[in-house]
């Protein structure tokens, strides 16, 4: 299967690391014209840097932004006026019991990880229908069908994102432009090593033995048993993100090992 983007140019929001570092790379080795975007100016530059050392001829440029608030959606915008492409990944996650989460953590959890997805969308969405031709990402988790106990108000956040990806869906129907979410199982970025650090018994034994516990304890349900790559969620969003995938929409795509129940 050769999957070709040349043409074509792609946003991935929160992209210096992680998941959406991987999709940004993915992208870009597919020929398209790819934004990265981070808050820090040094963040977006090392990543651009990398994807470039990696892929010599990819045409991949850096935009910092904060997109938690209004204000830094429109310094994107101002930026970066039209994409074919939206990869709506930003998020944070925590660890928190119920009780302790406070009015402010609810509203922080929902400004970053629902709000920047929903101005973004709604920013460059017309433009691809004006076209005749987009694709619009949600990058939410198994969390949003298998709500995770320790962080309750994470969960709230990706099930959002399967509601507004749904209902975009419908609201562009027959125009060319696709909406789909993806859902990735525990996956292993760089904040993943202190989050099961922290949900373990054995805080101080070596990550390989606090993952074996993970999988037993809090994600049963793994087929895989082992965290995901982020190469490997990068490759559904390359594949969404291409003319092959021109008849999924609307869909929620699950990349999590089968840790969650078999409903999607």
């Amino acid at each position: 299967m050769n999957i070709s983007l040349k043409g074509k140019s792609a946003l991935v929001t929160g992209s210096t690391l992680g998941i959406g570092f991987a999709i940004a790379k993915g992208l870009a080795a597919s020929g398209a014209k790819t934004y990265v975007n981070g808050r820090t100016a040094d963040r977006v530059a090392e990543a651009v840097k990398l994807i470039k050392q990696e892929i010599p001829d990819a045409d991949v440029k850096g935009i910092v932004a904060d997109l938690q608030d209004k204000k830094g959606a429109d310094k994107l915008f101002a930026e970066l006026k039209e994409v074919d492409i939206l990869v709506n990944n930003l998020g944070i996650f925590e660890a928190k019991p119920f009780f302790e989460i406070t009015d402010e953590d609810w509203q922080k959890f929902y400004d970053v990880n629902v709000m920047s997805a929903i101005r973004m969308s709604r920013f460059y969405t017309p433009k691809m229908v004006d076209k005749k031709w987009g694709r619009v990402l949600f990058i939410a988790s198994e969390s949003a069908i298998q709500i995770p106990t320790e962080m309750v108000h994470y969960g709230m956040t990706k099930t959002a994102m399967l509601a507004i990806s749904r209902g975009l869906a419908q609201t562009v129907a027959g125009s060319g432009v696709t909406v789909n979410t993806v859902l990735p199982g525990p996956t292993k970025t760089e904040g993943v090593e202190v989050f099961v650090k922290s949900l373990s018994s054995t805080p101080e034994a070596p990550f390989a033995v606090q993952e074996q516990e993970f999988f037993k304890v809090a994600r049963p349900g793994s087929l895989i048993k082992r965290f995901i790559k982020t190469e490997e969620v990068a490759s559904m969003v390359t594949y969404l993100s291409s003319d092959l995938a021109s008849a999924t929409t609307g869909a929620g795509l699950r990349v999590d090992g089968g840790v969650a129940p078999f409903i999607l």
